[in-house]
């Protein structure tokens, strides 16, 4: 589902040039649920950006489903981040003056999909996420926790490929930050998709069933390990 390929960069200032990623190899199976774990300048958040095809590498390549992200041009990225890709954000990224069902229906309004095909599904994937009876509020009536969910049910409305999650659990509490890794475990488990999670939290890496290490900008670890089901 995911190959990373000799990936490094570097960011240019002038004539100073900073080398942030340094020759990146790995690969994720379809179905995976990979946590991708590193401390603050560990060069995480620069592979993240980097795969969900925001920047392009300095060499090195990167394949979702097969296809080279950093070969395409800018209006065919945009379409394939559209329909492949899905993102979940550490500050959720509602809009406030829409209500819950509408952020969820937002993606496919790009789309151009019919209007009642839309709510049908936005209201399939919040009863899914937890919150069907939370569709007619706004983002200001819910909690972190359940503006995560509004979050989660968005990333996965174009039925992508593949679903970034950006310190998904950052602005969260113990008891909800369990409970929301719970439900992309479950998610992961039933439907089958494809997960990366960017994290600094040891506890969130522990519930995945691989972890990928980031040191300094170098892949230091890649282990595979048993976890409990949700």
């Amino acid at each position: 589902m995911l190959a990373v390929r000799g990936l490094s960069h570097s960011f240019t200032n002038g004539t100073e040039t900073t080398p942030v990623l340094q020759q990146i190899d790995f690969e994720v199976e379809a179905g995976g649920l990979v946590s991708l774990l590193g401390s603050s300048g560990s060069g995480k958040s620069t592979l993240l950006n980097l795969m969900a095809g925001l920047m392009k590498p300095t060499t090195g390549s990167i394949l979702i489903n097969g296809e080279a992200i950093e070969r395409m041009n800018e209006n065919r990225l945009a379409e394939f981040r559209r329909s492949q890709i899905g993102f979940i954000f550490q500050s959720y990224e509602l809009i406030p003056h829409l209500t819950v069902r509408e952020n969820v229906e937002l993606p496919l309004v790009f789309q151009g999909v019919r209007p009642k095909v839309r709510r049908e599904k936005a209201d399939s994937l919040l009863t899914r996420v937890g919150i069907g009876d939370k569709g007619a509020l706004f983002p200001s009536q819910l909690s972190g926790g359940q503006q995560q969910r509004v979050s989660i049910a968005r990333s996965l409305v174009t039925e992508p490929a593949i679903v970034f999650a950006d310190e998904p659990t950052g602005n969260l509490d113990t008891k909800t930050e369990e409970e929301i890794i719970a439900l992309l475990l479950e998610l992961n488990g039933t439907l089958g998709l494809t997960f990366v999670i960017v994290t600094h939290e040891l506890e969130v890496a522990k519930r995945t069933r691989r972890v990928i290490h980031l040191r300094d900008g170098r892949l230091v670890e890649d282990r595979r390990q048993e976890v409990t089901p949700p």
